[in-house]
């Protein structure tokens, strides 16, 4: 009966949420130093594993104080995707006129690479955050408002004539039928929205920067300090990773009645 229970323990264990990323993460960590022991890879082509780890223990507080700009310039680019995407969601969605004029304009928006235009933001700025707040904008505003108006135009139409009917004036039927029905998708974009914001806020530091993760990228690029250069990579994952978490607890909190929140969801095969 204990070893049952033992067994059963392990099981659980190893069927948690954050496990089998970490032991997939093992796996990807133990093929690439076995790949490079048996092809003899050069260190300056690919570093080994343990010493992107001897990087990461021996300049963790500079890596971790050069994260603070890249985090700083992701969070506001992302808050201003969130804050102007959503309201021109609404318009599109609401307005086939400005559907017409505004959605061709985006969709065109998104076929010129940031990386490109990105220079024009330090002439234009100088060498500050804003440079890099805005590529993270730039990057992350589509996202939300392509979901976002996804989410309003999927809205029951009887559900709204059925609200209005009930005397429910414009706001409340908006409160009450299309936002909350437009939430998940919403959120969809939000958690896309986040993971591009990263990137544009490290593209911004290619391109003018004297701080922040993609400073320290470019850096360790010109000296050829690979080992560095992928310790870099390794914090913006994990950037990455942490604010995507933050987003989807956020939805959780926040639209817990919907069916991709509930934990007892059974897949059929």
């Amino acid at each position: 009966m204990a070893e049952l229970k033992r067994e059963s323990g392990v099981s659980k264990a190893l069927n948690a949420a954050w496990v089998r990323p970490f032991l997939f993460l093992l796996f990807i960590v133990v093929a690439w130093d076995l790949t490079i022991r048996l092809f003899q890879i050069p260190a300056y082509q690919i570093p080994a594993p343990g010493d992107v780890v001897a990087v990461l223990r021996t300049e963790w507080p500079e890596l971790l104080r050069q994260a603070w700009p890249t985090t700083y310039a992701t969070i506001c680019g992302f808050l201003l995707s969130a804050l102007f995407g959503i309201p021109v969601a609404m318009l599109i969605a609401g307005s086939k006129t400005v559907e017409s004029y505004v959605y061709p304009l985006l969709v065109f928006s998104q076929s010129v690479p940031k990386i490109a235009i990105a220079p024009l933001f330090v002439v234009w700025f100088g060498f500050g955050i804003i440079p890099k707040v805005i590529s993270a904008f730039l990057l992350g505003f589509f996202p939300v408002v392509v979901s976002a108006v996804q989410g309003f135009k999927s809205v029951d139409p009887d559900m709204v004539d059925l609200a209005r009917a009930m005397q429910g004036s414009r706001f409340r039927v908006f409160c009450a039928v299309n936002l909350p029905h437009a939430m998940p998708a919403i959120f969809s974009g939000l958690k896309v929205s986040i993971t591009l914001a990263v990137v544009g806020a490290v593209v911004g530091e290619f391109v003018g920067s004297n701080s922040g993760i993609g400073y320290v990228m470019q850096r360790s690029i010109g000296t050829f300090d690979l080992p560095t250069m992928f310790a870099a990579l390794v914090i913006l994952a994990l950037l990455g990773v942490v604010l995507f978490w933050v987003v989807d607890r956020i939805e959780r909190l926040v639209i817990p009645w919907h069916v991709s929140q509930r934990d007892d969801i059974i897949f059929a095969s």
